[in-house]
């Protein structure tokens, strides 16, 4: 019997006994179904070898049995094996350089599509594994603080499912009309213009700077459930073919930073591995993406699935240096130490496993990415936060944010605040 898990490594098998033909064939795509079976696309210029290509299919067909086509099933031959490409999650299959392996997916989520860093002002995306550690608090906590530095934050609400972030900032009655979920169906019919004024509002807890908030939904939420639906849905090009929801929420980013021209932009994303989340640390040109951790097993877990997956399709140095581990409700009693020691030791092992190169013998570690476990400067490092009493549990934080003061702010979140803060202020300047 052979499972989902097991189809590559039994391709790669077959595959390192057909060498010789794999010279001969050229490009060769292995295409995995929305089933999970496995079909192989060739080049139409590759019939006049298609004796080979065939003792090929019949040998993945005997191999991957139910996970593969029929041998007479099995071969597609295109005139285009771009075009194939287009638009679905692929990667190079390790060590075959000619062979690529593109997944069909039921979502347009893909973890592996890694945008460019933005060009304009940074974008910060708060991310975690798992729900419950604060996050959305620490989002908050350190747009407060950089707004009392004079900074211009512009905050995101991207937990589409899980809307919190703007009543943290927000009072009820200066929500604005609508939402990032009201834009992303308007836009759909071309109507996003109508409601894109509507959108922000600016945070009483501004100060000396301010905070612009595009909340998930706005004072009315209306058919919010319907509109969840149709959100996440690619929109038909006028001159034909489709651009992805994440293209989309990229274009709305790019028009509010245009619109407020902020210092910095900070993205509160879904919790998870889900389609939402792929598009927040992959699909927006985050330069930063903050991993938000508890030393626990379904923290570890959870990651390792991710960072094993960038690994395995050749995209981890594509992301890593864009990767921070922060340290989420650190006991703040005497197990502090030996606590945050535990999770930065799990941290490295993680980082060492998935992210860091590899040192040889006689190299130094500074020609490469890679980190001892001690080095505060490593993304393995986690940026700590301070489990609090009076941040745990609130009813509101807006209101807790409007009596606290700076003191108590940077004893609970200081380190956070620091690396945000480092993204934009230069080296050497006093701000």
């Amino acid at each position: 019997m052979i499972t989902f898990d097991q189809i590559l490594q039994r391709v790669k098998e077959i595959l390192a006994h057909h060498t010789d033909r794999l010279e001969t064939i050229g490009p060769l795509l292995i295409n995995r179904d929305l089933n999970g079976r496995v079909r192989l696309i060739v080049s139409e210029d590759a019939r006049k070898d298609e004796a080979a290509i065939m003792g090929l299919a019949r040998a993945l067909s005997e191999a991957l049995e139910v996970h593969a086509f029929p041998p007479e099933q099995l071969v597609l031959f295109e005139a285009d094996i771009e075009a194939v490409l287009y638009g679905a999650p692929s990667f190079t299959l390790e060590e075959f350089p000619t062979v690529r392996v593109v997944d069909r997916l039921a979502t347009e989520n893909d973890w592996t599509a890694i945008s460019p860093v933005s060009p304009g002002v940074p974008r910060i995306v708060f991310f975690s594994i798992k729900g419950g550690v604060g996050r959305s608090t620490a989002l908050a906590a350190t747009a407060w603080a950089l707004a009392q530095t004079g900074k211009r934050v512009l905050v995101l609400d991207l937990d589409l499912e899980s809307p919190g972030i703007s009543s943290a900032l927000l009072p009820e009655e200066r929500r604005p009309t609508f939402g990032i979920t009201d834009w992303l169906v308007e836009d759909l019919v071309n109507n996003g213009d109508a409601v894109f004024e509507d959108l922000i509002a600016t945070s009483t807890l501004s100060h000396d700077g301010d905070i612009f908030v595009v909340p998930a939904h706005g004072r009315e939420p209306g058919e919010y459930i319907a509109k969840l639906g149709r959100a996440w849905m690619a929109k038909s090009k006028a001159g034909g073919g489709r651009e992805s929801w994440s293209k989309r929420l990229s274009r709305l980013i790019d028009a509010l930073e245009k619109r407020l021209a902020p210092n910095l932009i900070l993205i509160d994303s879904r919790a998870g591995i889900d389609e939402v989340a792929a598009s927040c640390i992959t699909g927006l040109g985050a330069g930063l993406v903050l991993l938000f951790a508890i030393d626990g097993d379904q923290t570890w877990s959870g990651y390792r699935i991710l960072l094993q997956h960038w690994n395995r399709a050749g995209k981890a140095v594509e992301i890593r240096e864009r990767l921070q581990l922060v340290g989420a409700m650190i006991p703040d009693d005497e197990t502090r130490a030996n606590y945050f020691d535990g999770l930065r030791e799990r941290a490295w092992d993680l980082f060492v496993d998935n992210l860091y190169d590899e040192i040889p013998a006689g190299e130094s570690s500074a020609e490469r990415f890679s980190f001892d476990e001690s080095n505060e400067s490593a993304p393995h490092h986690p940026w700590s936060i301070r489990w609090n009493r009076g941040f745990a549990a609130l009813r509101s934080l807006h209101g807790r944010l409007q009596q606290v003061d700076e003191t108590e702010i940077v004893a609970v979140f200081g380190p956070l605040i620091d690396g945000v803060n480092s993204t934009i202020t230069p080296p050497g300047s006093d701000s």
